[in-house]
């Protein structure tokens, strides 16, 4: 059996796999699949798995495995559900600790009251603008406002990468009412990416805040997106429609709290909830 606890940030649902005090499991791509599926499955966006860390500055480490096996080089929501796992259960007893990714060191700091995490604070590392980074089959130095076709429309995309690709589109229409399911997959396996993209929908609602969809490579449309709401929020200040500061983002699932200026790192904060504890038959 494999025991796992279901967390979520904002809504944006994983399973995880303590791989500190056992044996990692064999194939977390297919288990990530199998375990993801809402109608046969427990149910999630996805897989990660809480391990040793490598590097010498982290306390650990975090593999992340989308609801289609594909592995994320990083997650926003699950990095603070990473935090509160570790810290609750009394793993890694510190409210200041180092998370290594496959995109980097993520620093995040705890907020408790009576003794339960309730939000985390994460330094999500400076946004990458440039076409290699993203990566896009582009030679620019700055992916912004870029026409992209398709479905038969034209949108201006403005790539981000936060460790992971990021295409945010501020659209004129409602949000709500747009058609996320149909555009989310055409523009996440454009040929532009070789490693496809995440994509935002966004509206601006008011002096930085945003209104915020994402459609998630490998997942699909989900509650919420750190590194998406990360992204979302340097593109809106990058192309002044935001102060440089801290931006509100409303996703389907809740509000994160990002704070960047040109120079700066990314500073995302926002909840991580416990939803169950299960065990699943190895097979």
């Amino acid at each position: 059996m494999i025991e796992f606890v279901k967390m979520h940030g904002c809504g944006n649902d994983y399973l995880f796999v303590d791989c500190l005090h056992v044996k990692a499991p064999g194939d977390p791509q297919a288990l990530s699949r199998r375990m993801s599926d809402r109608h046969f499955g427990a149910g999630a966006d996805g897989l990660v798995l809480v391990l040793p860390a490598d590097n010498t500055a982290a306390q650990v480490r975090m593999r992340m495995f989308n609801a289609d096996g594909s592995e994320a080089q990083m997650c926003g929501n699950a990095v603070r559900c990473l935090a509160k796992l570790v810290y609750e259960r009394g793993w890694i007893v510190r409210e200041r600790m180092a998370v290594e990714t496959l995109a980097g060191l993520i620093g995040l700091e705890l907020f408790l009251r009576e003794g339960k995490v309730r939000t985390v604070r994460a330094d999500m590392g400076a946004p990458r603008f440039a076409a290699r980074e993203i990566p896009a089959r582009l030679d620019l130095e700055q992916v912004v406002e870029y026409p992209l076709e398709a479905g038969g429309r034209e949108f201006k995309i403005t790539c981000v990468s936060m460790g992971n690709p990021h295409s945010v589109i501020f659209l004129e229409e409602e949000v709500e009412r747009f058609a996320v399911r149909d555009f989310g997959p055409l523009i996440e396996n454009h040929p532009l990416f070789p490693e496809r993209t995440n994509v935002e929908f966004i509206n601006v609602r008011g002096p930085n805040l945003l209104r915020q969809r994402t459609w998630e490579r490998g997942s699909g449309e989900t509650l919420a997106c750190g590194t998406g709401a990360s992204a979302a929020a340097a593109a809106a200040i990058l192309t002044g429609r935001c102060r440089p500061g801290k931006v509100d983002i409303d996703l389907n699932g809740g509000r994160l709290a990002i704070e960047w200026s040109q120079g700066e790192n990314v500073m995302m904060t926002g909840p991580a909830e416990e939803v169950y504890t299960g065990c699943w038959p190895h097979d």
